[in-house]
């Protein structure tokens, strides 16, 4: 397989993900197995040649690709297979923060960039901050540059101020999240195109500024010294 081919996403990967979406079984899958596991090293390569693109801007530590296979233990979603492949890129070290993701699936692809699950401490510490100064985060996000990339912060948020915390103020938009997300969707035509792997990183270059923040603030304590050893 040449390195072309790998960089690129086909049509065979959304056609399967398509055909398992209406035969969401595992006689099914048994049967096509052999296609599956073709077509996820196909995928997994694409994640590969991205993380490299990601190594020349940023520090990598790892790739986690996610299985196919759903955990429904405690899901009235009985279907035994998800009908999209997905993986992370983790930054390294503890003075980097923040992580990297990309979901394949028909007409529901997308790159995602931030915090999905921040610890206690972290939350807290996010929360603090943007309650003494907001300024900084504000004048990242609400650049033009960056909108255009990946819009608005998304992910969970409190219906109200989180204890401690004065609902009334002016940043409470921000110290009500519980998550500190920015995703940016993609079209079949566009994960299919041969410049997909390049407009994915692009993106990911674009939320840099963000991660050098948010990365600053979580390792340091709200006079600004580092709580790194």
């Amino acid at each position: 397989m040449s390195r072309i081919q790998q960089q690129l996403i086909t049509k065979d990967v959304f056609q399967f993900l398509e055909n398992l979406k209406k035969n969401n079984s595992r006689e099914w899958f048994t049967e096509h197995k052999t296609e599956f596991k073709a077509l996820e090293t196909e995928v997994k390569s694409f994640y590969s040649a991205l993380m490299d693109k990601l190594k020349t801007h940023d520090d990598i530590e790892k790739l986690k690709m996610f299985r196919i296979y759903r955990d429904v233990r405690f899901s009235k979603d009985k279907t035994p297979y998800k009908t999209h492949f997905a993986g992370s890129f983790s930054r390294s070290g503890q003075r980097l923060r923040g992580g990297y993701y990309l979901r394949l699936k028909p007409n529901e692809s997308f790159v995602a960039a931030g915090f999905w699950e921040p610890n206690k401490e972290d939350l807290f510490r996010i929360r603090k901050e943007f309650e003494t100064d907001a300024s900084e985060i504000r004048a990242i996000i609400n650049k033009n540059s960056f909108k255009e990339v990946w819009g608005g912060m998304q992910g969970d948020e409190l219906k109200t101020a989180p204890s401690g915390f004065n609902k009334d103020h002016p940043n409470i938009d921000l110290i009500k999240r519980k998550q500190f997300i920015f995703v940016k969707n993609f079209s079949d035509k566009e994960v299919l195109s041969p410049d997909f792997i390049t407009n994915a990183d692009l993106a990911f270059q674009a939320i840099r500024p963000y991660f050098d923040l948010m990365s600053d603030i979580l390792t340091t304590n709200l006079n600004g010294e580092s709580l790194l050893d």
